[in-house]
C-alpha cells in the first residue's frame, strides 16, 4: 500500500478484501511501490489484469513496474533501500532503515468506470465533475458520499501515475472528508505520509485508525514506524510488541529487534535538539562536542536544502557513540566510519571538537537523509553515493588516472549495473563504484548545473526508472553517460 489505495477503473463499490487463499498468487508491483495481490496476473498489449477478493482490476502497463509470479512474499524495507559498501572509513554507507510495505489485506475502493471516465479525460482531471459529486454528497446519502470519495480516489490514481505524489496524497485526504471512518483510507493516507517521512501527519491518521480498530496489527505496525521516525524509540518498541502479539511478522520482528537495541543503548544517553535535529549522545562524549555537531549540522542542513530544493519534514535523529557502542549497535564492518539508516549514527570516541573530517562525514550522511526522503528511497545507489560524495567535497582528481585505466581496459562496471546494492562487490569493485559514481555526478554537473542534477533526481523519483530519467533530462543513454564520464575525466584531470 502506498500513496494510493488499491484502485482499478472498473466497477464502483466498497468491498472488504479477505486474504488471498491461493497458494500461488501473483503480485503486481506498480512503479510507485504498491504491491497488489491477484490470483493470476494476465498481460495484454497495454494492460495488466487480475482477480482480487474485491473484484477484477485492470491497470495500464504504464503504471506497472513488474509482475512477481508464485507465492506472495512481502519484502522488508531492505529490498527498497539502496545499501552500499565502501572500502575506506571516509566513505560511508547508506544502510537499511525502518519501513514496511502496506498491509496485505485491506478494505478497498474499486472505482466505477463511469466515475473514472468522468474524473479523468482528455489527459486531465475534471474538477467540475468532482465538485458536482461533492455537492450531491452534501445531501447526506451514503452512496453520494461514497461516489465523491471514489472521485477523489480516481484523481489520486491519475496524479500518482504521473508521479505527482503530493497531489495524489491531497486527493486522498479530500476523499477522507466524505468517508472519515474508512479504515483502509485512513491507513492509506497515513502510509503515504510515512513514505514521505511525514511522521507527525501519519501519526494523526493512525491514531484515528487505532480508535476504529484497536486490535489491528497493521495499525500497530505502522504506528511503530511513525513513532520510530519521530525518534520516540520506547513508544515504537511498545507498538511493535503489540503488533507481534496480534500477528507475528518477520519484518516487524526485525524492526523490533533493532529498536530494542537502540532503546537499551540510548537509555542513559543525553539529548540535545534544534529545529532540524534530535541528537542523542553517550555520557562519555563531551557536551561541547555535541553542541558543535548540532551547529555544524544546521549549517550543512541549510546549504544542502538550498542545493537540492528540498527540506525534510521532520527532525532528523543523530546518535553519537563511543567506538564499541557504534560497532555493537550498527553491526557494521570495522571500516565503516558512519551509517545512515534513517538516523545518522556516528562514532566520536576520542574527539573533543568537530574537525574537518567529522564535518565532511556529517555532510555526507546528512545528504543521504535528504536524498532518501526526497526520493522515498528510489534513487539508484550510484547516483545517491555520487551526490553524497560531491556534497561532502570529494572530487575525482586522485582517482581519475585509475578510473580511466580501468575504463580503457573495458573493465569498468557500467553505471547501469550500479543501481542496487554493492554488497556483493569486492573491495576493489566497491572502490571503483564509489569513484566512478562521483565522476559521473561531476560529469552531469559539468554539462549543466545543480538544477540539472536536481531535475534528474526528481525524474527518477517520478518515473521509477533511472534510464528513462537519464534520457528525459540528459537526452542520452546510460552508455553515453559512461563514455561522457571517461571523456570528462580525460579533459579535466589529464
Amino acid at each position: 500500500m502506498t500513496v494510493l489505495s488499491y484502485v482499478s477503473f472498473l466497477a464502483f463499490s466498497f468491498a472488504l478484501s479477505g486474504a488471498m487463499n491461493c497458494a500461488h498468487a501473483d503480485t503486481i508491483i506498480l512503479k510507485n511501490g504498491r504491491r497488489i495481490t491477484v490470483n493470476v496476473a494476465k498481460e495484454t498489449a497495454d494492460r495488466v489484469t487480475g482477480e482480487t477478493a474485491a473484484g477484477e482490476i485492470s491497470l495500464p502497463k504504464s503504471m506497472v513496474e513488474r509482475i512477481e509470479h508464485g507465492p506472495v512474499d512481502i519484502p522488508t524495507s531492505a529490498n527498497r533501500t539502496n545499501t552500499s559498501s565502501g572500502a575506506s572509513t571516509s566513505t560511508n554507507e547508506s544502510a537499511k532503515g525502518i519501513g514496511f510495505d502496506g498491509p496485505a489485506t485491506q478494505s478497498v475502493f474499486v472505482i466505477d468506470e463511469r466515475i473514472a471516465r468522468g474524473v479523468v479525460h482528455d489527459g486531465s482531471i475534471d474538477h467540475i465533475f468532482i465538485a458536482q459529486l461533492e455537492q450531491a454528497a452534501v445531501a447526506g446519502t451514503p452512496d453520494a458520499a461514497n461516489r465523491a470519495a471514489a472521485a477523489h480516489e480516481a484523481a489520486a490514481a491519475f496524479e500518482a501515475n504521473k508521479g505527482n505524489l503530493d497531489a495524489a496524497a491531497d486527493e486522498e485526504s479530500q476523499a477522507l472528508r466524505f468517508v472519515p471512518d474508512n479504515l483502509n483510507l485512513l491507513m492509506d493516507v497515513a502510509f503515504g505520509h510515512l513514505r514521505r517521512s511525514e511522521y507527525s501527519k501519519a501519526l494523526d491518521y493512525l491514531t484515528r485508525a487505532k480508535r476504529l480498530a484497536p486490535d489491528s496489527p497493521d495499525v500497530a505496525k505502522l504506528l511503530g514506524w511513525s513513532e520510530y521516525g519521530l525518534n520516540r524509540i520506547p513508544e515504537a518498541v511498545a507498538e511493535w510488541k503489540r503488533a507481534q502479539k496480534l500477528r507475528p511478522e518477520a519484518d516487524v520482528a526485525q524492526a523490533l529487534e533493532k529498536a530494542e537495541r537502540d532503546a537499551k543503548t540510548e537509555q542513559d544517553f543525553r539529548e540535545g535538539q534544534t529545529s532540524h535535529f534530535v541528537l542523542k549522545y553517550s555520557g562519555a562524549a563531551e557536551p561541547q562536542l555535541a553542541s558543535e555537531i548540532l551547529r555544524t549540522l544546521e549549517i550543512h542542513f541549510d546549504q544542502i536544502s538550498a542545493m537540492l530544493n528540498y527540506s525534510p519534514p521532520e527532525p532528523i535523529g543523530v546518535i553519537l557513540y563511543t567506538g564499541q557502542q557504534f560497532e555493537d549497535i550498527t553491526r557494521a564492518p570495522s571500516w565503516v566510519g558512519a551509517i545512515n539508516d534513517g538516523r545518522i549514527r556516528v562514532p566520536v570516541q576520542g574527539l573533543t571538537t568537530v574537525n574537518d573530517q567529522l564535518s565532511r562525514v556529517l555532510r555526507h550522511e546528512l545528504t543521504h537523509s535528504f536524498l532518501q526522503q526526497k526520493t522515498r528511497g528510489r534513487l539508484p545507489a550510484w547516483l545517491q553515493e555520487g551526490i553524497a560524495q560531491w556534497m561532502e567535497g570529494r572530487r575525482s582528481s586522485a582517482s581519475a588516472t585509475g578510473l580511466l585505466a580501468t575504463y580503457d581496459q573495458h573493465s569498468a562496471i557500467p553505471l547501469s549495473s550500479l543501481e542496487i546494492s554493492w554488497m556483493q562487490l569486492s573491495n576493489t569493485g566497491a572502490a571503483f563504484a564509489y569513484s566512478w559514481s562521483l565522476a559521473a555526478v561531476e560529469t552531469i554537473l559539468s554539462n549543466g548545473n545543480m538544477s540539472t542534477l536536481v531535475q534528474l533526481v526528481d525524474a527518477v523519483t517520478s518515473t521509477g526508472s533511472t534510464e528513462s530519467a537519464i534520457r528525459e533530462v540528459l537526452h542520452e543513454s546510460y552508455a553515453d553517460l559512461d563514455k561522457q564520464t571517461a571523456d570528462y575525466l580525460r579533459a579535466t584531470y589529464r
